[in-house]
């Protein structure tokens, strides 16, 4: 599809200079230099694809970087010792809650074997033993545990034994990744600061009781909020009231409805690229259909769920959880 402009306030007074990549013509990116340094400002961007990419095939950052970048980068990497994960570091077990399809289960799960995340998926529960998420489980050889227990049914765990069975299993954090019930007190106790949920808008807005699924963003359109987006925050004893520790931010458009909203929150994909030289590109916002999408959701819980198992969480004297950067420990996302 046409990719739309994506404007930042170009300024009408100061010049700006085109930079294009010619191989690849695919975007147009508008930057002007800093009146203080040599630095360059980004100033909007502009997409008119060419071709249509897919996952496989889509340029990596490598593509966007220039010679000298590559050269600088080879020559940094001999000096500058290695910031990933230390190797000391335990993986820690997550249990993933589910209602449906569990697509952030299968992000977070694919993200533990790829090593992005530095843990491992050890259990999952659901209350739907037939749910997408329970299936995925079960052919990854993931064990499942069907919590609440159903009425009428023998089946499923009670609150006590489902903590039992979470501390057999050595679980370190939980992830709700749309799990529809509400967690019982026994399970918040048992796990203090360790259970997370993601919500699909921003709270404290368009939260609360009978807030999931499309619910959430037709109240969103219907109170005229110009943005919505995920929030990954703490679990307590009420839905949705815990302590926000992150979360992602997309616009809500005129003529949007509660469906094309729900897509932007899920779709939109912002891909960063590092600056070294007037050469390089700083950061494309593309708005590009993919046939396979990095969503938004996905992306974000991801990424907290790296951070958790790096140990990268910190709590200010406030009480507000703040997620440290990996790349640099004074910097906090």
């Amino acid at each position: 599809m046409e990719a739309q402009n994506l404007s930042f306030g170009l300024s009408s007074t100061l010049p700006t200079s085109p930079i294009q990549n010619q191989k690849n013509p695919f975007f147009q990116i508008l930057l002007k230099p800093s009146s203080s340094s040599n630095n360059l400002i980004l100033k909007g961007v502009f997409l008119k694809p060419h071709v249509s990419f897919s996952p496989k095939n889509f340029p990596s950052k490598e593509f966007f970087q220039c010679r000298n970048c590559l050269q600088r980068t080879e020559r940094e990497a001999t000096t500058v010792p290695d910031s990933g994960v230390n190797k000391e570091l335990r993986k820690k077990k997550l249990a993933v809650f589910v209602s449906g399809g569990g697509s952030n289960f299968r992000s977070i799960y694919e993200a533990t074997l790829e090593g992005t995340v530095h843990g491992e998926v050890a259990v999952l529960v659901t209350n739907k033993n037939d749910c997408g998420g329970a299936k995925y489980a079960r052919e990854q050889g993931i064990p499942v545990i069907l919590f609440p227990k159903a009425k009428n049914s023998s089946e499923g765990l009670s609150e006590e034994d489902l903590v039992g069975s979470l501390r057999a299993y050595n679980i370190d954090f939980i992830l709700l990744a749309g799990y529809l019930k509400l967690i019982p007190t026994e399970l918040v106790q048992a796990f203090p600061r360790s259970i997370f949920n993601i919500h699909p808008s921003l709270l404290p807005s368009f939260g609360g009781k009978g807030y999931y699924g499309i619910k959430v963003h037709k109240a969103v359109i219907a109170s005229g909020a110009r943005y919505s987006g995920p929030t990954i925050h703490y679990v307590d004893e009420h839905y949705d009231t815990g302590r926000i520790l992150a979360q992602g931010v997309v616009p809500v458009l005129a003529n949007d409805t509660a469906e094309t909203l729900a897509a932007r929150v899920l779709q939109e994909v912002i891909i960063s690229f590092n600056i070294s030289c007037y050469e390089c590109i700083i950061v494309v916002a593309i708005n590009i259909e993919f046939s396979c999408c990095m969503c938004k959701e996905h992306k974000l819980y991801v990424e907290v769920a790296a951070a958790l198992c790096e140990e990268r969480i910190v709590w200010r004297e406030d009480g507000v959880p703040l997620i440290r950067s990996k790349e640099d420990p004074n910097h906090y996302k």
